[in-house]
């Protein structure tokens, strides 16, 4: 029986991928756990593996690189050695994931007989070269059939294309399923300026690790959470299902879109600990070097714009968390202290939580402890 190779879903709520490319080629011998093609998902590149013995059928209709592929279409089949090859007249999703030959992430596409190699221009031939994509997975817009300049640029831009729209369906997603609502305020930010400040100051004496902002606020929202579990809780299955660990997600801004990793066991890491996993992270996030799993598994966000100089915003629930913690700017301003006008450090957090686990009372809570975290970090050490 001919086992139908499927696009396989590599995240809770994914529901499309792009197509990178086939590891294996046409009439290959393939073997159970080999990988057979790429797949780009939720901002990240997986190799997919197979799970049956056989001989690779593509058929000749199949993906091209840059194709946006439902979960569950059918791009080939696993055979055996004299089996007939199945007609497929168009993509449609398998009906029993177990039988689908599934897999995981990045790949050189494979090379098409001389017979059917596509025509292309010089000029689509040099721009492809340049920009590092294969000239003969573009659709042809020529008369003749023949691959141009244009639809070389065209095949280049159909990922970031389709990426921009993985991160639209989120956020329409987010927006949907969830009851969100958005608590502000402002915190004395000085003794956290000080103390980073001194970190700072003594990292030519040290390892050179400095945390970062984020870094401390991530620290800080962990203490908080522990505190108040419930906004560590996430909406499934119609019902509030309590979460143990702490795993916070960091949002980082990247070329493609929005990237959100997942910094794991965060009461566990010390400071030292956490900055260099978040920097980790961080880097391989920019560079499209994350797995699939490296995004999956938070149980609450912290995003800032702070280096954007922006004070105060709305940030969208990473859904199904509860909730996300977006930080403003530390800004010097005039501030009161003991009837006295002085110069300090400030910083607003916003916190969106969705209605359906909390109400404001609890989420306003959850804001005061962290609120006093921060004016008093010195435990962060």
């Amino acid at each position: 029986m001919a086992i139908p190779i499927t696009i396989p879903r590599l995240g809770w709520n994914m529901e499309q991928g792009v197509f990178v490319g086939w590891l294996k080629a046409d009439g290959e011998t393939v073997r159970a756990g080999q990988t057979l093609f790429t797949l780009e998902s939720e901002k990240a590149t997986e190799d997919v593996e197979g799970f049956d013995d056989g001989i690779l059928h593509i058929p000749a209709d199949g993906p091209r690189k840059g194709d946006v592929l439902a979960v569950g279409t059918v791009i080939g089949f696993v055979l055996q050695p004299g089996e007939p090859i199945p007609s497929v007249s168009k993509p449609a999703p398998t009906p029993q994931p177990s039988e689908s030959a599934a897999v995981e992430t990045v790949a050189t596409p494979r090379e098409a007989p001389a017979r059917d190699r596509p025509v292309s221009s010089p000029r689509a031939r040099r721009t492809a070269a340049n920009l590092g994509i294969d000239w003969r997975h573009a659709k042809p817009s020529g008369r003749t059939g023949r691959i141009r300049e244009r639809d070389v640029l065209a095949l280049s831009a159909a990922p970031t294309d389709s990426i921009r729209r993985v991160i639209a369906d989120h956020m329409v997603t987010s927006h949907r399923s969830t009851a969100p609502v958005t608590l502000t305020t402002t915190t004395d930010a000085a003794a956290l300026v000080q103390l980073r400040g001194h970190w700072k100051a003594a990292e030519g004496s040290s390892d050179g690790i400095v945390p970062s902002y984020t870094d401390l606020f991530v620290r800080l929202a962990a203490r908080a959470l522990e505190k108040h579990p419930v906004l560590n809780s996430r909406w499934e299955n119609d019902r509030i299902v309590s979460l143990d660990g702490i795993h916070i997600g960091i949002a980082v801004d990247t070329e493609v879109g929005l990237v959100v990793p997942v910094v794991r066991d965060v009461p566990t890491l010390s400071l030292k600990e956490l900055s260099i996993r978040t920097r980790d992270l961080i880097e391989r996030a920019k560079q499209r070097k994350l797995s699939t799993s490296e995004m999956q598994g938070g149980t609450f966000t912290v995003t800032s714009l702070g280096a954007f100089g922006i004070d105060a915003f709305t940030p969208i629930i990473h859904y199904p968390q509860c909730a996300i913690l977006g930080v403003g700017r530390i800004r010097r301003c005039p501030v009161v202290r003991e009837d006295q006008i002085v110069i300090g450090d400030q910083v607003t957090l916003s916190l969106t939580f969705d209605h359906r686990i909390t109400d404001g009372a609890p989420a306003a809570r959850f804001l005061q402890t962290l609120s006093k975290l921060v004016e008093n970090p010195r435990d962060l050490l």
